[in-house]
């Protein structure tokens, strides 16, 4: 047990690196059930997948740039309590105050080379024509994809349903690819819409395809939608349970010899409560919140 008075205890288990998980597009936090009680202790999982089923992609100071976690009276960097060496499925974290609780994950660059064709279907899937766009331009269509790609990843979990004065959740943190909540996704009914600002170096990203991705008995629901030229976009959210939220842009690599392309990959997760009921609030989209003062 490590003396930082929420990281509780480790649970090891060597994750591979397989060129599964390479292939694979999505990269996110696992959902905690919310509300969660004062005090109670969740895990925290990274997982690696397509169609929102994954493996765990484990926890390891060498894969992380960044993981922090954020209360509406203080931010934690807990990149140093995670191994130095092989990655870590699961982490156990108390949380030990009421409101919203938001965990920051950036990932180190990793690279990949795919074939012209399976590269351009990903674009397509993605959104991301215009860059098959660039390369037909530049006539460079029929060569290998090499990308460079990091992750940007956020969760978000609710301590006690009557403890929601605090804006945690539309907090922006500095990520480099970041989805931001507009409206408090735990205030929200199934049936209802939750609008979102998506950004990329802190500026509104506008055009970027972003999905909603959810799982009931057995069927997997995807609902897309374009941001607009201000970065907003809506989303209707018909269900309550785990929601995964993802969204990627890409830009010409720069500093390297080994991609030509630079791909971010955002992502949102959090539980729809199965009625609402909190105090609904909406975020002021004039300008990005401050992180709290670091503790």
């Amino acid at each position: 047990m490590t003396p930082l008075r929420h990281w509780l205890h480790i649970v090891t288990l060597v994750v591979a690196c397989t060129a599964t998980h390479a292939d694979a597009h999505e990269f996110w936090f696992v959902p905690a059930p919310a509300p969660q009680k004062l005090g109670e202790t969740v895990p925290l999982r990274l997982e690696v997948g397509e169609f929102f089923e994954g493996d765990a992609a484990g926890f390891s100071i060498s894969r992380t740039a960044r993981m922090r976690h954020y209360t509406a009276k203080s931010q934690q960097d807990l990149k140093p309590f995670l191994s130095p060496v092989a990655p870590e499925a699961d982490v156990l974290f108390s949380l030990d105050s009421k409101g919203h609780h938001l965990f920051v994950f950036d990932s180190e660059p990793l690279t990949i080379s795919l074939s012209a064709d399976r590269f351009h279907a990903y674009l397509h899937d993605e959104g991301l024509d215009f860059v098959k766009a660039v390369r037909e331009k530049e006539g460079t269509a029929s060569l290998p994809g090499r990308e460079r790609y990091r992750r940007n990843v956020k969760t978000l979990m609710l301590v006690d349903a009557a403890a929601t004065t605090d804006r945690t959740f539309a907090l922006t943190t500095g990520q480099r690819l970041e989805l931001t909540p507009l409206q408090n996704p735990f205030a929200l009914r199934p049936g209802q819409s939750l609008g979102l600002k998506v950004a990329f170096d802190g500026k509104p990203l506008g055009g970027a395809l972003v999905k909603a991705w959810h799982k009931r008995g057995g069927q997997l629901l995807i609902i897309r939608a374009r941001s607009t030229a201000d970065g907003t976009v809506t989303l209707d959210l018909p269900f309550a349970g785990a929601w995964m939220l993802s969204v990627v842009h890409m830009v010409p690599a720069s500093d390297t010899t080994d991609a030509d392309w630079d791909s971010y990959w955002g992502n949102l997760s959090f539980m729809l409560p199965e009625r609402g009921g909190v105090t609904h609030q909406v975020a002021k989209p004039t300008g990005p919140l401050t992180p709290p003062a670091h503790r």
